[in-house]
C-alpha cells in the first residue's frame, strides 16, 4: 500500500479506536435491511473514504456509472482525522451517515460489536465468495453470528524485508531462516561482521508483539472473548523479543518516523513488515535500490504461519443507507472483481484481499528495486495463509496495557511470563473479561 494515512501500522490503528457513545450501547441505531442479491442498481449513493482509498473509489465510480446507467456514486474524502469521529457520532445518533463507509480492519470488530444493528449484513451479496477472500480479513469483518458486515478490501500481508548487502557481507543465506531462532543467530553473525543491529522497532507500540502473536494464530483475546495473553505462544513471543534486545540486536525507535529514518540510515538488517512497506521504500529511499530482498517470515513455533497481517481496510453499508442495494452493487464491483482489484493495486497501491486478483500477471513481474525479485508474488502466495484472530471491542484498551508490558519486559528486563500475567489481570479489571485458561 502506498504512503498514506491508510497505512498506519495495525497496532497503532487499534490503539486509536475510540467509539463515541459506546457506554449507551448504540441505542439510536437503525433497523437493518436485507439486501437483494440481484437487485437492479439505480439512483445515487454517497461513499466516505480518505486519501488514496478515496482516489481509487472515485476512479472506479466513474467506470461503474458508465456501465450502470441511471446511477450516481459520489465519493467524499472525509479525511482520516475526521472519519471515525463522524462514523461514531452517526452510529450513535442513528442519522448522518452515507451509504458506504471505509473502516480499517482492526477497527471494524469494535464497531460491529458496539453497534450490532448499525450495519447491513453483506452475506446475501458476498456470502458465496468467502473462499475467494483473505480469511483473516473475512473473519475480522464478520459478527458473532458469522454474518459478513464489513467486506475485505486490501490486505497487509507481512514478509521479512532484508538488506541483501548486509547478509552477503556476513555470509548469511536468507533462505536458511526457517525459524525466529535461526534469525536471532543470523542477527548475531550480522552484527559481528557488519556492526548493524538486526531490527529497528518501536517497542512501545506493541506492534511487533501483536504481529508475531498473530503469526502464531492468536490475538489478544481467544474465540470466546477471554483474555489470551498468558498463553504459551504469547510468552514465547515476548521472550523472543526480550532475548533479541538482551543480545543487542534491537534498536528501539520512536513511531513511524523513527522506523523510516532508521531504515533510510541503514541501521538494521531486517524489517518484518507488510507489503505496503514496498511503497515506503521505493518512494522515500530510492537510493537504496538493489539493496533489499524479501523472504517469508521465519516460523514462530510449530505449525505457525510464515506470514501475518499489518493494516488494511474494509467497506461497510450503514443501516442508515437510503440506497443499500446500489451501495452493495458498487461494493461488489469494487471488491469482488479481479480486474478492479488489480487496478486498485496498479494505480493506488492497495494490495488485494480478493484472492483471484492475486493470480494476475501483475503480481508475477520482476521489481528492479529488489534486484529483479518477484516480490509481489511472494506476498500473493502468503495472503491466503494469514491466520484469523479474534478482535473484540476491548482490543484498543488491551493493547495499551500489553504495549506497556512489552516495554517492561523487553526494555526493562522483567520476566515475560510474570509481566503478561500482570497485564492480563489489568485487562480483566479494565474490561470485566475473564482470563483464558
Amino acid at each position: 500500500m502506498k504512503i498514506s494515512r491508510m497505512i498506519v501500522p495495525a497496532a497503532g490503528l487499534a490503539a486509536m479506536l475510540v467509539v463515541t457513545g459506546c457506554a449507551t450501547g448504540g441505542a439510536a441505531q437503525s433497523a437493518s435491511v436485507t439486501l437483494k442479491p440481484r437487485a437492479e442498481a439505480s439512483g445515487e449513493i454517497t461513499v466516505w473514504s480518505w486519501d488514496t482509498a478515496a482516489a481509487g473509489l472515485k476512479r472506479l465510480a466513474e467506470s461503474y456509472e458508465d456501465s450502470h446507467p441511471d446511477t450516481s456514486v459520489k465519493v467524499v474524502d472525509v479525511g482520516y482525522d475526521n472519519a471515525y469521529d463522524k462514523l461514531s457520532v452517526g452510529l450513535q445518533a442513528g442519522s448522518g451517515l452515507p451509504d458506504l463507509v471505509t473502516i480499517e480492519t482492526d477497527r471494524a470488530p469494535g464497531y460491529i460489536s458496539e453497534f450490532p444493528k448499525g450495519f447491513t449484513s453483506l452475506t446475501p451479496i458476498l456470502g458465496d465468495e468467502e473462499a475467494n477472500f483473505d480469511p483473516s480479513k473475512w473473519s475480522a469483518g464478520s459478527n458473532a453470528a458469522g454474518e459478513l458486515i464489513a467486506a475485505p478490501w486490501d490486505s497487509g500481508t507481512v514478509g521479512l524485508f532484508y538488506r541483501s548487502d548486509y547478509f552477503a557481507e556476513a555470509g548469511v543465506d536468507p533462505a536458511s531462516l526457517d525459524t525466529w531462532n535461526d534469525l536471532v543467530a543470523a542477527g548475531e553473525q550480522i552484527k559481528d561482521e557488519t556492526g548493524h543491529t538486526l531490527m529497528s522497532i518501536d517497542v512501545a507500540s506493541g506492534a511487533t508483539f501483536t504481529m508475531l502473536l498473530q503469526q502464531a494464530g492468536q490475538g489478544l483475546f481467544d474465540e470466546d472473548g477471554d483474555i489470551a495473553i498468558t498463553s504459551p505462544a504469547a510468552v514465547d513471543v515476548l521472550t523472543l523479543l526480550k532475548t533479541m534486545n538482551d543480545k543487542g540486536l534491537l534498536k528501539n525507535v520512536k513511531g513511524w518516523d523513527g522506523r523510516v529514518t532508521a531504515t533510510k540510515n541503514g541501521d538494521s538488517a531486517v524489517h518484518p513488515e507488510a507489503v505496503w512497506w514496498i511503497g515506503t521504500l521505493t518512494a522515500e529511499m530510492p537510493e537504496l535500490s538493489g539493496k533489499f530482498g524479501v523472504v517469508e517470515l521465519p516460523s514462530i513455533g510449530k505449525d505457525s504461519a510464515r506470514t501475518s497481517n499489518n493494516g488494511g481496510s474494509n467497506l461497510a453499508i450503514p443501516s442508515q443507507s437510503k440506497n443499500p442495494d446500489l451501495a452493495a452493487s458498487f461494493l461488489a464491483y469494487a471488491l469482488a472483481d479481479a480486474d478492479n482489484q488489480v487496478s486498485l493495486m496498479e494505480n493506488e497501491g492497495l494490495f488485494p484481499s480478493y484472492l483471484p486478483a492475486l493470480e494476475h500477471t501483475y503480481f508475477q513481474k520482476e521489481d528492479p528495486y529488489f534486484s529483479s525479485q518477484k516480490v509481489y508474488e511472494l506476498f500473493a502466495e502468503q495472503t491466503a495463509e494469514i491466520p484469523s484472530v479474534t478482535y473484540t471491542s476491548d482490543n484498543a484498551k488491551a493493547l495499551d496495557i500489553v504495549a506497556n508490558a512489552v516495554v517492561a519486559s523487553v526494555v526493562n528486563g522483567a520476566d515475560p511470563k510474570k509481566t503478561l500475567e500482570d497485564a492480563a489481570d489489568q485487562i480483566a479489571t479494565a474490561t470485566g473479561r475473564g482470563i483464558a485458561d
